[in-house]
This record gives C-alpha cells, sequence and structure tokens, in this order.
C-alpha cells in the first residue's frame, strides 16, 4: 500500500469515527490512540507521517525499545497492558503520557510509593470490569466510584483522568452496549475526570455513540 493509499484508508476510519460522534454529539471530540503491540516502528512511523500522534502498548519492554528508537518523534506514549507490581519501576523509568489500566486500589497503593520515592507524577485512568467477566482486569462497576475517590485522596502522586473499560466479549451489541453505558454512567458521576476510553476495532462506533471521548484502535489503524 502506498503512502497516498494508506493516507485514504486512515481516512475512512476517521470518517467513521466523525459520523459515530456526530451521532452522540456534534460537540463530542474523540482522540484516537493507535495500538501498535503488534505493529514495527516502520509501521509506527508511517502512521505517523499521515498525522497520528498518540500511540500505545501493553508491554512496558516493548513500550521502552519503541519509544527509545522513536524518541526523535513528538509521539505521545500510552501503556493500556496489566502492569504486574514488579514492573512498576520499569513503567515509571518510561514515563508514559498516560497509564490506562489502573485495575485496582491495591495497585493504586504500590504505584504511589514508588512514586513518592522518585517525586514524579503519573496521570492514568481507573480500569472498570463493567460486564463482570472474569477474564477481564478492574474493579467491579459497583465500586468504581468509590475507589476512584479513594486514590485520589490517598495516592496524590496519581492524577486520574478518567475510565478506561473493555466492551463485553460477545457478539450481542445489546450486551456491549449495556457495559459501555455502564462504564459511561460511572465516568459521568466522576468530578473532574475528563477521559472515558471505550471501544477497540471492532466496536468503537458503539462506544463513541455511548459517549466514549477516547478510543484504542490496533489492527485496524495499521491495516492488518
Amino acid at each position: 500500500m502506498t503512502k497516498e493509499e494508506y493516507k485514504l484508508y486512515i481516512d475512512d476510519v476517521i470518517r467513521r469515527v466523525e459520523f459515530a460522534r456526530v451521532r452522540f454529539n456534534d460537540k463530542h471530540i474523540v482522540k484516537i490512540v493507535a495500538i501498535s503491540k503488534y505493529s514495527t516502528c516502520q509501521e509506527i512511523k508511517a502512521l505517523y507521517e499521515i498525522g497520528q500522534r498518540a500511540f500505545g502498548e501493553n508491554k512496558a519492554q516493548d513500550l521502552r525499545v519503541k519509544s527509545s528508537e522513536l524518541d526523535e518523534l513528538p509521539l505521545e506514549w500510552h501503556f493500556v497492558g496489566n502492569l504486574q507490581k514488579n514492573k512498576i519501576n520499569n513503567l515509571l523509568d518510561i514515563n508514559p503520557s498516560l497509564f490506562q489500566a489502573l485495575d485496582s486500589l491495591e495497585l493504586a497503593h504500590e504505584i504511589q510509593k514508588k512514586l513518592h520515592v522518585r517525586d514524579v507524577k503519573l496521570e492514568a485512568l481507573l480500569q472498570i470490569n463493567s460486564a463482570k467477566e472474569e477474564s477481564k482486569h478492574g474493579v467491579m462497576p459497583e465500586d468504581a466510584v468509590q475507589i476512584y475517590n479513594q486514590i485520589k485522596k490517598e495516592c496524590p502522586n496519581i492524577t486520574l483522568r478518567g475510565v478506561m473499560s473493555i466492551g463485553a466479549h460477545t457478539d450481542d451489541k445489546k450486551i456491549i452496549k449495556k457495559s459501555f453505558d455502564t462504564t459511561y454512567g460511572i465516568y459521568k458521576e466522576l468530578e473532574d475526570a475528563d477521559i472515558c476510553s471505550m471501544g477497540m476495532s471492532g466496536d468503537f462506533e458503539l462506544a463513541i455513540e455511548c459517549g466514549s471521548n477516547m478510543i484504542r484502535l490496533g489492527s485496524i489503524m495499521f491495516n492488518k
């Protein structure tokens, strides 16, 4: 695919985002984070050259390698993967723009300890297991507001920006929509929250129509 063909392809993805955005609210703004975990630095650079700036990885080591190799580009890096406690320092060394998968109060306390020692801050989203699926990480919806406010109070070095969730793992759009509606409802309850990150390559239009203002697109952005 030539650069021109690739740009036309991405323009079509953006058009789909625009249509969904307007269906929710014509003043709604949606940010695309390109999830590059299965993509090379060359592919990231190709997407950068046609306008994409925010990228996401789900492994700290991959994020370190790619962000280092592409250091000359003004990229915004997001970490979207499950973070093990013994990898916290690895992530903080990289200093991502946003940690999207803060999935428990316990993890927040561990991150806070490391941040306090370094005297730095980390912007994060609270991950919500909105469909209550055993295979997914995140806090339960009924506990989310309380845990969010507790982290704000007890972890001053973590700057919470809002919430993140993954849509229900099913082909039933009504169930997926319900999981998105649950997350968006929690988001609206949170004081000062400005990011509701929902939607991936297979369900981003529905997520936007449910109020998402940040979508995490992997395969569709890299034409895979």
